[in-house]
């Protein structure tokens, strides 16, 4: 697929580029993003480097993740990143991070909600999950605020840093957000 841009009410979603390599080094330089996520840690320039100039554009070019900065609409500092990656049939995953100073102010939790009504729209997802380590609670507090349902933990469910931990595991479906599924859904009785 060839990268698109997406705006939401205050921000720009767009590809990653050369010119965002200090930001993204430098947003990576918090030990919560290095302890939450699978980036590399200690987090060198060269990561970041390889993240924006190989990672992206493969995974842009493979169909495999998008991944998107997030900025103000008229423009100004890197917000966060965002990504789609679609790990197992029919469903997709979204994982993302948010620069320090921009914390607590939404904007991860309209990047969520803008990258889930593209996933339904264009992309045909019927179903977006979300993963997080347990007890990474400001992820799963963007996830519940975005909507997502958190539907239990799965041990060892998640590999960082060559260390199996437990995660949560969560889903937001198109009619959590008022949308129209491509397919119908027959959920179990209760």
């Amino acid at each position: 697929m060839e990268p698109v841009t997406l705006t939401t009410e205050r921000l720009c979603l767009r590809v990653f580029a050369p010119a965002d390599i200090d930001e993204v080094f430098a947003a990576c330089q918090d030990p919560d993003i290095q302890r939450w996520t699978s980036i590399p840690s200690p987090y060198a320039r060269v990561d970041a480097e390889n993240f924006i100039r190989a990672v992206v554009p493969a995974g842009w070019r493979d169909d495999s993740e998008y991944t998107f900065s997030a900025r103000p609409r008229e423009g100004g500092p890197l917000i966060s990143a965002a990504s789609l990656h679609h790990p197992r049939s029919g469903a997709w995953e979204v994982g993302y991070w948010t620069a320090k100073e921009h914390r607590g102010r939404g904007y991860m939790t309209e990047t969520v909600l803008g990258l889930a009504r593209w996933a339904f729209t264009d992309l045909g997802c019927p179903r977006l999950e979300w993963r997080a380590e347990v007890g990474n609670t400001g992820s799963r507090a963007v996830a519940e605020k975005a909507g997502f349902t958190v539907e239990g933990v799965l041990r060892a469910g998640l590999l960082n840093k060559g260390t199996l931990r437990d995660g949560w595991i969560g889903a937001l479906l198109p009619s959590d957000l008022g949308m129209p599924s491509r397919h119908p859904y027959l959920p179990a009785r209760s």
